[in-house]
């Protein structure tokens, strides 16, 4: 059985504040920019000046288009370009994952498979290795050194599980898991990824 790297799971978190800032990264990067509201000129109507300039004793307009009038523009609204992206420097969003996995594997919440699982392309024989796991049920994020096809069919039609190569680990997805399951090689992937070994 493989042994857990203490560079990685064996962290001591003192504050959660890098953790924080690359979970509502992970957030931010994910937000789409869809919403769009129409400025004066582009609403519909408000060609005619509604009265003259002078002489009425009423404010001064051009158009009923105004963003002060009812139906009228909205000022400063969503134009559907807005950014929402937040930069975090690999180094410490590498160090955050790192906490994450450290935090959970306090909790005794990181698993390795052996290496006598196979999983033969059936969700039964993946349900099968939860429940030996005592995990049937809970939300569990089963990392693999590659997607090959007879993993993402055994896992696809599983509801409460997350499947996700080591090298694309995040915090969002470590935190939100009651349980996160290793393969040995996705395990070595891991490590190698976030000590920086990779090739």
């Amino acid at each position: 059985m493989a042994t857990l790297n203490k560079d990685i799971f064996g962290l001591t978190v003192e504050n959660h504040e890098l953790v924080k800032l690359a979970y509502d990264s992970y957030l931010a990067n994910s937000r789409s920019s869809h919403a769009k509201t129409l400025k004066r000129g582009e609403v519909s109507g408000g060609g005619k000046k509604p009265w003259r300039q002078k002489g009425t004793g009423r404010a001064r307009f051009g158009s009923t288009r105004n963003p002060i009038w009812r139906h009228g523009g909205v000022a400063f609204g969503r134009t559907g370009e807005e950014n929402f992206t937040k930069k975090l420097a690999k180094s410490s969003k590498l160090l955050a994952v790192r906490q994450a996995l450290s935090m959970k594997n306090a909790d005794k919440a990181v698993f390795i498979l052996d290496k006598t699982v196979k999983l033969d392309g059936k969700t039964k024989t993946a349900a099968k290795v939860l429940k030996d796991m005592k995990l049937e049920g809970k939300n569990v994020l089963a990392v693999a050194n590659e997607k090959t096809p007879e993993v993402l069919r055994s896992t696809n039609n599983l509801p409460n599980v997350k499947l996700v190569r080591a090298t694309y680990l995040n915090v969002f997805d470590i935190l939100n898991a009651d349980a996160i399951v290793f393969s040995e090689s996705a395990l070595k992937a891991t490590e190698d990824w976030l000590l920086g070994k990779e090739k």
